[in-house]
C-alpha cells in the first residue's frame, strides 16, 4: 500500500468506525487494525487520534459538499431545497447504519479538552450554518414563511433541532418517528406557511454508492 494510499485508508477506517461507535470508544490501536497497518504507520501520518479525526472531519466534509451544492443548487426552488435536506438527512451510507451525520454523534461528547477536536467540530458547524442561513433567506425572499425572523438565528436553531432528533433517533433506534417529527418540527421553526407542508418532494437524489 503506497503512502498516498494509507492516510486514504485510515481517514476512510476513521469515519467507518466512528459511524459505527464514537469517538471516545474507537482507539488507535483498533483504527490499525481495521486499516490493516501499523501503529508506525498511522503515527507517520497523524500525530494522535485526534489530529486524525480532525483531518477525516475536513475529509468527509468535502465528500458531502458536492451533495449539499446539488441539494442546494439555485436550480431548486428554496421549498425543494428544503425538502432536499429533509430527505438526505435519512440517507444513510448503508442499509445498516443510522443515518445522519457521524460527527452529530461526537458533538455529544463537546465535552473533550483536546482542541482538534472542538476545531473539528466547530468547523463541521460552521459549514452547515451557512447553508441553513441561505435556505433561511432564499425562503424568506420567496415569501413561503409567515413571518420574517433573524436568517442566521434560525439557522442556528435549525441546526440544533437536527442535531438533538438524529441523537435521538441513535438512542431509540425509532427512524419512521423520526421521519415524522422532524419535517413538522422544521417546518414550525421556519414558520413555514401550512398550506406548504408536506407539498413538495425532494428533487436531490444520493449519488450511485
Amino acid at each position: 500500500m503506497s503512502v498516498v494510499d494509507t492516510r486514504q485508508r485510515l481517514l476512510e477506517i476513521a469515519l467507518e468506525l466512528i459511524w459505527q461507535s464514537n469517538y471516545s470508544s474507537v482507539g488507535v490501536n483498533e483504527i490499525c487494525s481495521q486499516a490493516g497497518v501499523t501503529k508506525g504507520a498511522f503515527y507517520h501520518h497523524f500525530e494522535s487520534k485526534a489530529s486524525l479525526f480532525y483531518e477525516a472531519s475536513s475529509y468527509y466534509w468535502e465528500v458531502i459538499k458536492k451533495d449539499f451544492d446539488n441539494m442546494f443548487s439555485p436550480i431548486n426552488s428554496p421549498l425543494e431545497q428544503l425538502e432536499n435536506l429533509i430527505y438526505y438527512l435519512f440517507v444513510a451510507k448503508n442499509e445498516d447504519q443510522i443515518p445522519g451525520c457521524p460527527f452529530y454523534n461526537v458533538g455529544a461528547q463537546i465535552g473533550s479538552n483536546d482542541d482538534k477536536v472542538i476545531a473539528a467540530l466547530q468547523a463541521m458547524s460552521t459549514n452547515a450554518l451557512k447553508y441553513n442561513t441561505a435556505l433561511v433567506k432564499a425562503l424568506q425572499a420567496g415569501n413561503y414563511l409567515e413571518r420574517q425572523d433573524d436568517p442566521e438565528q434560525i439557522a442556528r436553531i435549525l441546526y440544533q433541532y437536527i442535531h438533538g432528533v438524529m441523537s435521538h433517533v441513535r438512542i431509540n433506534d425509532n427512524l419512521e418517528q423520526a421521519k415524522n417529527d422532524l419535517p413538522s418540527g422544521l417546518y414550525r421553526l421556519l414558520s413555514l406557511k401550512p398550506e406548504l407542508w408536506f407539498s413538495t418532494q425532494p428533487t436531490w437524489q444520493p449519488s450511485a454508492k
